[in-house]
């Protein structure tokens, strides 16, 4: 069994950044792809960007914006966030499953608010 704990979520203004950490209770890279999901309001729950095997992928509307990245001795994944939009108010979840596009999603963190003010 693996605990995905998220930090770092919080009020922004449009533009600002935030960073996003994720904390898997044990190592779980070699076996597994991590990755950021987000849910607004009404909304169904979308992939936001995922990483393993030495690549990352990045929903269209994030690209350039956002980054993921990990550091192994910490068990942590990031999301970096810049330039955010009001649209990018949700809440955040961190995955982690056995497909680069994390179709199969087998452990979820309990998510992060995020929420972006124009």
């Amino acid at each position: 069994q693996v605990q995905l704990v998220e930090s770092g979520g919080g009020s922004v203004q449009a533009g600002g950044s935030l960073r996003l950490s994720c904390v898997a209770s044990r190592y779980i890279y070699s076996s597994y792809y991590i990755g950021w999901f987000r849910q607004a309001p009404g909304k169904e729950r979308e992939g936001v960007a995922y990483t393993g095997g030495g690549k990352s992928y990045y929903a269209d509307s994030v690209k350039g914006r956002f980054a993921i990245s990990q550091d192994n001795a910490k068990n942590t994944v990031y999301l970096q966030m810049n330039s955010v939009e009001p649209e990018d108010t949700a809440m955040y979840f961190c995955a982690a499953g056995g497909d680069p596009y994390l179709n199969r999603v087998v452990y979820w963190g309990q998510g992060t608010q995020v929420t972006v003010s124009s």
